[in-house]
């Protein structure tokens, strides 16, 4: 009979690349709506990384897998945020061409 369990202080291909916890969000959805609807060059980014989470997930990287989590969800943010910005600056730019013109 063979024994199942790992002889002591094994460590697995990966083991030493940070802590095995749940598995972190990819942000895909948010990454690909922010591409849609926000701001191109950073939801594009954003789906990079995306798409890198579960990859090193699964391949033991850990820590890069969190890592690429986190980049994915700042620049879903970041493009939802500078469309916001560029929505109320159009809009500030609209309303203060219209009020000069019908003067």
């Amino acid at each position: 009979m063979s024994n199942t369990q790992p002889p002591p202080g094994y460590q697995p291909y990966g083991g030493g690349r940070g802590a095995a916890g749940p598995k972190p969000d990819n942000y895909l959805v948010w990454a690909i709506l922010s591409t849609l609807f926000c701001c191109l060059p950073l939801g594009v980014a954003s789906i990079v990384f995306a798409a890198q989470v579960d990859g090193k997930y699964s391949a033991g990287d850990y820590a890069g897998a969190r890592e690429s989590s986190e980049k994915a969800k700042k620049f879903a943010m970041w493009a939802a945020i500078s469309s916001i910005v560029i929505i109320v600056l159009y809009v500030l730019f609209a309303v203060v061409l219209v009020s000069s013109s019908s003067t």
